[in-house]
């Protein structure tokens, strides 16, 4: 829109805001008055209702008592005219005789057992029906058949009498009764005459608040519906009651008392009348009900001894905007003569003013277009002449800013598909890539795609051991040596982020892609020079295929990582293909983890006990504290197979906590009435070592808790626990160490074995690995490794214990080369803590 158009529109608009100012003023004051008229019509209805709804109870107290005196005289009468025992009557007799007295049915209760139950009844439902469950008006039957006063506060008591209030029949709630209840002890059974639906609704619809509210809603302009609330009960689930096999809702339990609940809203209702209850103010909203506007308002009346209430009045809010609209239009159709004069005058004013920068406007639709550089020459010294020099500055620089955007457009997008530390495409490329190979695969029949999950092993503790910079040169030396095995066409190499790696092949056969893989594998593990460092480092790799495995890309994805994680099981540095039970293995592994919590939980964990002996002395030394674990689903589950389980879902440090506390407490008792006091070796896991410093205090609580002397306490880690934040770790065992704790490296000589760090650590002894052990043959050959690692014990005056001997010759080896302490099978396998005390303590 030109400026000219702009001049016009601007002075109209100004002058048609001030007019709709005046009206909109004069609406909101048309809008109040009629609100406020309202909430007078509204509260003289209300007002009006109220007194119909506590007439109507006073008037219906009345007649209760009314209609249980007649009740109490048919029971005369039906006294009178029936045999003394109700074996001699009959139903048809009752009919008639309910008809002749003009009451709705008679009924005969009488004891049955420890229940009292309808024997004979002018109505079938009333026949066999039992009453135990009536509360207290089977209290009253009890009363009256024990000719004693009433005490019930509901109902008329009358001499030999009672009368229940009225109330939704049990045996058919489609009915509301009035009941009697008549026994002296002349006969053996209680009257139950009773009045029915037309004889007690007629006395409400003719005397109760119903006719005064329909008169208003069918008289009284605007008023769609009235209703009386039971705030206890509106809202709320229905206060059932399951008697006789009936289900019904008692009068005073329903949520309406009177009137039509058609103009729903029941939430906003809800919270409306308990507010209105708390406050005892009205409350009025604006809702869309019933495709309807409406302005519903809720009243609360509270009166002496009886239940509150609220009244709610659904009024159409239509009549309302109707006559406000009507209101608006005359006031704007006398302003619009106004405005066309202002219009026609503004139009002349623009005119005379915008002839100047016609021009200018045209010079910056080309900068609009993109056509930045242009100079627009002027001599104007004025604002205009200002205005072009700034044009002329701006134009400048949009020229220079938009190059400048390109470039780094495409430098954003190069970084949005690549990897920031390698240069190689990142994770969403690979996605891109591996959909478009897809389609490729079925538009040309191509027969494989391939997708390899790699993933560098025990990455984290290199990264922890060396440095997370040269953790980062190791990724990029990787990804180079992957590169090079790569065929140069139709393979795709993608880092998915840490130390994984995925490559995609098309049309390659599973047998060359299994081959480039296992080059890859063994250029990986060729040494690695970062700086001075040497490091060896393997990969586990996972392969799946389409359309073999699946023909969605993320499935393929996920089942070639399932496959990695295998290849990981398995002890890393190899390449599996996926298949179906690996999913299973996955599935098993969940189950056991959820097992395993529950056995936590349920303290369903044991601690059995190993001993170790001094075979010089052929005496127990001490015991090593191993966790079992004996499911009621899954029986006896090996250590090997649910400890790694619970080092990966971090449930080690709550296994730990559960064979402290046991072998703790189980030890010191032993050592209290033994004479060869017993070492207690505890194994630690590497991830325990997380946190040093909260570990050592762990262990000084759990020590001091069972009064445990530390000189008989032995911790036992695994090299890897040495490649975990090492210098904290040595740290934490310097400090158990001077606090008077044995350590010792179990399993030694089959992890990361460091001659450095057995002299910075503070070690007592190492434990000679089963495998070595076992190696041993009865001519001694096989015992390099074992007779290797007792010579480095003895040289760096460390004690050595061996594990796993099972025979006799491996500890007659064992001791010929200076190792005495052993444990293993050939002195006794792990025992629960009773079979110790049996076999070691008691005899």
């Amino acid at each position: 829109m030109s400026i000219k158009k702009k001049l016009s529109v601007f002075f109209t608009l100004l002058v048609l805001c001030i007019l709709l100012a005046n009206n909109t003023l004069h609406y909101i004051r048309s809008k109040n008055r009629l609100i406020e008229f309202n909430k007078k019509e509204i509260t003289l209805v209300t007002e009006e209702i109220a007194y119909e709804v506590e007439n109507s109870k006073n008037s219906a107290s009345y007649m209760e008592n009314r209609m249980a005196q007649e009740l109490r005289t048919a029971s005369i009468a039906i006294q009178d005219s029936l045999p003394a025992d109700y074996h001699d009557v009959s139903n048809d007799q009752l009919k008639r005789l309910a008809k002749k007295l003009m009451i709705s049915h008679i009924t005969l209760l009488a004891p049955a057992g420890d229940d009292i139950i309808g024997v004979k009844s002018s109505d079938p439902k009333e026949i066999n029906m039992s009453t135990k469950e009536w509360g207290y008006w089977y209290t009253s039957f009890r009363q009256l058949l024990s000719q004693q006063t009433i005490t019930t506060k509901k109902g008329v008591t009358l001499p030999h009498f009672w009368s229940g209030p009225i109330e939704v029949a049990s045996s058919n709630p489609n009915h509301i009764d009035k009941w009697g209840y008549y026994y002296d002890g002349s006969t053996n059974y209680i009257i139950d005459p009773y009045f029915r639906d037309r004889h007690v609704l007629d006395f409400e619809k003719r005397f109760g608040p119903t006719n005064v509210m329909n008169r208003f809603t069918e008289n009284l302009e605007g008023v769609l519906e009235l209703t009386v609330f039971n705030p206890k009960n509106f809202g709320k689930r229905n206060q059932n009651v399951y008697l006789n096999g009936n289900k019904y809702i008692k009068i005073k339990d329903q949520p309406i008392w009177y009137g039509t609940y058609t103009y729903r809203n029941t939430e906003r209702d809800k919270k409306s009348i308990q507010e209105v209850l708390k406050t005892g103010k009205s409350q009025s909203y604006l809702a869309e009900i019933n495709h309807k506007k409406v302005l519903k308002t809720l009243v609360p009346i509270k009166e002496k001894n009886t239940p509150a209430y609220v009244i709610g009045v659904v009024y159409d809010y239509g009549l309302i905007e109707k006559e406000l609209q009507q209101e608006l239009i005359k006031h704007l159709l006398l302003s619009l003569p106004f405005i066309f004069i202002v219009l026609i005058i503004s139009f002349i004013f623009s005119t005379s003013i915008t002839r100047p920068i016609k021009h200018i406007m045209e010079h910056v639709n080309q900068i609009a277009k993109g056509n930045f550089g242009k100079v627009l020459n002027t001599r104007r010294k004025d604002e205009l002449g200002g205005l072009v020099a700034n044009i002329n500055h701006l134009s400048h620089f949009l020229k220079t800013y938009v190059d400048d955007l390109k470039k780094s457009q495409e430098e954003s997008e190069y970084h949005a598909y690549h990897d920031f530390l390698t240069g190689l495409p990142n994770r969403r490329y690979f996605k891109e890539q591996l959909n478009r190979r897809l389609i490729e695969s079925k538009e040309k029949s191509i027969r494989h795609v391939a997708v390899l999950f790699m993933d560098i092993d025990r990455f984290k503790d290199i990264n922890d051991t060396l440095g997370h910079s040269k953790g980062d040169q190791l990724i990029q030396l990787i990804a180079n040596r992957i590169k090079e095995c790569l065929p140069s066409a139709n393979s795709f190499l993608t880092r998915q982020g840490g130390d994984e790696f995925v490559i995609l092949f098309s049309d390659f056969t599973p047998e060359e892609v299994k081959g480039i893989t296992e080059k890859i594998m063994a250029y990986v593990q060729q040494p690695c020079y970062i700086d001075n460092d040497e490091v060896f480092v393997s990969i586990s790799s996972g392969l799946s295929f389409y359309p073999e495995h699946s023909t969605n890309l993320d499935t393929l994805i996920t089942y070639a990582d399932v496959a990695m994680y295998a290849s990981k099981r398995q002890g890393g540095s190899k390449v599996s293909i996926y298949h179906d039970s690996l999913n299973k293995k996955q599935a098993e592994k969940v189950h056991i983890e959820t097992r395993l919590r529950k056995a936590i939980q349920k303290g369903d964990i044991d601690v059995y006990y190993q001993p170790k002996i001094e075979a010089k002395r052929n005496v127990i030394t001490g015991v090593e504290a191993l966790v079992r674990w004996n499911d009621a689903e899954l029986g006896f589950v090996s250590p090997e197979a649910f400890i790694p389980i619970a080092e990966e879902a971090g449930l080690i440090q709550y296994l730990w906590e559960v064979v402290m506390k046991k072998a703790c407490s189980q030890v010191s008792e032993w050592n209290k009435v033994s004479d060869e006091k017993m070492t207690l070796a505890v194994n630690f896991s590497p991830r325990q070592f997380q946190d040093p410093v909260v570990l050592v205090n762990e262990i000084k609580h759990f020590l001091s808790l069972h009064r445990f002397d530390p000189a008989w306490f032995e911790m036992e880690i695994t090299e890897s626990t040495l490649l975990m934040n090492a210098e904290e770790t040595i740290k934490a065992l310097h400090l158990l160490k001077k606090y008077g704790i044995s350590i010792s490296i179990d399993d030694f000589g089959t992890g990361y074995s460091s001659l450095s760090y057995l002299k910075k650590l503070p070690i007592d002894c190492l434990k000679i690995d089963r495998s070595f052990i076992q190696d041993i043959q009865e001519d001694y050959s096989n015992s390099e490794i074992a007779q290797a690692i007792i010579s480095l014990s003895q040289s760096l005056k460390l004690e050595v214990i061996a594990e796993g001997v099972e025979e006799e010759y491996q500890k007659a080896f064992l001791m010929k080369n200076g190792c005495d302490h052993m444990q293993g099978y050939l002195f006794s396998k792990p025992l629960a803590a009773e079979d110790f005390e049996e076999a070691f303590l008691n005899s």
